[in-house]
């Protein structure tokens, strides 16, 4: 009955939708803004890019909501639909910007090494995540938000990023991908068997441990570790949690720092400056521990520096993420934090 409720509430929204009701409209599409973000996010590895694609896929759903009927998809389908093309277009445009040129002279040693596959990323707040997989779905959310797995799908042609995530993670059935994509269902299954090759060629054969359980009394002990010896400037509480590949890489820049002895060397960096005493702030970012790092200055205000992600294996520090301090805001986070 509740159920039953609920489509004729929707049919009601539709209708007066479709006859040019802003406010209806917004009350039926507001309500897959969220989901369609992450998807837009996993597509493009910008939150920024992916808000850009929302934006336009709202304003194109309402351009064309008068010519909307259910009897080919649903509302939620058709959206999905709009913001695939959106993201496409947005990957292809990306293609065609021009390659920045990076001076590696600028840093002081040690010197980082080049990446073989430089790609944009930002993270995304674990606050926005609420979007629970289809009946047909081979990744945990979890998983499918990772660092290192939207890294990877950024590294897949655009086409084949659209499929799987639509496929794998989403759990979309074959037919609806075929008719978003405006590819028959051999076409669309072909694409997707190449992508889940490429993405399994991709993925790290490291034998690290698993990570703990996000939120558990284990994850929650390696953080405190960590950050007790950040703003403490322990290095040797610090490499003690690392593994002999940590890696750490630093988007933009298509460098990083990789094995635990270039990573120490790189730390003792961070430390050893005159009066450089830090300030973490924990949060959440891709399904992963991540901080907020914070600088003190001469007046004892302590500026945003910096945004770490970590990646764990089992009790250790596999990997670490170094943002642009500029992503701050979308976790909630101050540019600066009063002195003490």
């Amino acid at each position: 009955m509740e159920k039953e409720g609920r489509r004729m509430v929707t049919a009601d929204l539709l209708s007066r939708a479709r006859a040019g009701d802003g406010e209806a409209f917004r009350e039926l599409a507001e309500s897959h803004r969220r989901e369609l973000q992450v998807y837009c996010y996993r597509m493009l590895g910008s939150i920024a890019d992916a808000e850009d694609a929302v934006q336009e896929t709202m304003l194109a759903a309402w351009q064309g909501i008068g010519g909307f009927t259910e009897q080919r998809a649903s509302l939620r389908t058709w959206l999905y639909k709009i913001a695939t093309n959106r993201c496409l277009n947005a990957r292809r445009a990306a293609r065609r910007r021009p390659v920045r040129e990076w001076d590696v002279s600028r840093f002081e040693a040690p010197v980082p090494t080049p990446r073989d596959e430089p790609i944009w990323l930002q993270p995304f707040p674990d606050a926005l995540l609420d979007v629970p997989p289809g009946p047909e779905a081979r990744f945990e959310q979890i998983e499918a938000i990772s660092l290192a797995f939207v890294t990877a799908l950024q590294l897949l042609p655009p086409f084949q990023v659209a499929v799987l995530i639509l496929r794998d993670v989403l759990g979309f059935h074959a037919n609806e991908v075929a008719d978003m994509l405006e590819v028959t269902v051999q076409s669309a299954n072909s694409a997707l068997k190449r992508a889940r090759a490429s993405l399994q060629r991709r993925q790290p054969a490291t034998g690290h441990q698993p990570p703990p359980t996000a939120g558990s009394p284990a994850e929650d002990a390696i953080v405190a570790k960590f950050a007790r010896a950040w703003e403490s400037a322990d290095l040797d509480a610090l490499v003690a949690l690392l593994t002999d590949d940590v890696f750490i890489a630093m988007p933009p820049e298509p460098f990083g720092y990789e094995g635990r002895d270039l990573v120490t060397r790189y730390c003792t960096r961070q430390f050893a400056a005159a009066g450089r005493t830090y300030a973490l702030v924990p949060t959440r970012a891709n399904g992963q521990p991540a901080f907020g790092l914070y600088l003190r200055g001469p007046a004892g205000i302590r500026h945003a520096a910096a945004f770490y992600v970590l990646t764990l294996a089992g009790d250790q520090i596999c990997g670490m993420t170094r943002f642009e301090a500029s992503v701050l805001p979308w976790f909630g986070l101050p540019r600066s934090l009063p002195g003490r």
